[in-house]
């Protein structure tokens, strides 16, 4: 699903160069829940940002669904990541004056999905985050597990092939957050292929799969024995 090859990537700042990405050899296949870890500075907001195709490597290759990802205008770029992604964010990202299910149905309105359909498919994935009954709350009207949720039906909402989540328990309390990565961990189930950017040992171990990175270097790939979040719910 994921293919990357001899990832690099610099910033320029002032008159100095920083090295962020040396080399990064990656790849996810369908189905895979992985969590990507490292502390600050190790490269893991670069490496999401350029899965994302909100940045660009200097160097590599990356291939999405057999898809080659290089070279990308804004407008295909956007066009890609609808068809492709979904993102889950830490900070929910929802828009303030529309319903929960007027966000849920955002990425179908790029689509030019009709508005009926769109309805009817945000109210079908808030069901199944739990929230049906929250559908015209605005956001400031619910909990912070309840904006995740409604993220997570978004991000659900345009059928991706892959879901990216960036500290997607980073804004919450314990409880809420094995409650939200026991509802990953179902939507993983189903077949869905998911990452996650966390620096949480306990949300990384919820995963079937841990990427450490160091200094722009991934220095640990290994499977883990995934414990379930209900067992702590």
């Amino acid at each position: 699903m994921i293919e990357i090859t001899n990832l690099q990537k610099s910033y320029v700042t002032g008159n100095t160069s920083l090295h962020v990405l040396k080399g990064i050899d990656f790849s996810v296949k369908e189905g895979e829940l992985v969590s990507i870890m490292g502390s600050s500075g190790s490269g893991k907001s670069t490496l999401l940002n350029i899965l994302g195709m909100l940045d660009e490597a200097d160097q590599g290759t990356y291939m999405l669904d057999n898809t080659p990802i290089k070279n990308l205008n804004e407008k295909i770029a956007a066009q890609y990541r609808n068809k492709f992604l979904g993102f889950i964010f830490q900070s929910f990202n929802l828009i303030n004056y529309k319903t929960a299910v007027d966000n849920v149905a955002l990425p179908l309105y790029y689509q030019k999905v009709g508005r009926k359909e769109r309805d009817e498919k945000a109210m079908h994935y808030l069901e199944k985050v739990g929230l049906a009954d929250w559908a015209n709350h605005l956001p400031n009207q619910l909990s912070g597990g309840q904006k995740q949720r409604v993220a997570i039906a978004r991000a659900l909402a345009s059928d991706p092939k892959v879901l990216l989540a960036d500290e997607p328990t980073g804004a919450l309390d314990t409880k809420t957050s094995y409650e939200v990565m026991e509802l990953i961990q179902g939507i993983n189930e189903e077949g869905r292929t998911i990452l996650i950017v966390t620096h949480e040992p306990d949300i990384a171990e919820m995963t079937k799969r841990v990427v450490n990175l160091k200094d722009g270097r991934i220095i640990d790939d290994r499977l883990v024995n995934q414990i379930k979040a209900s067992a702590h719910v």
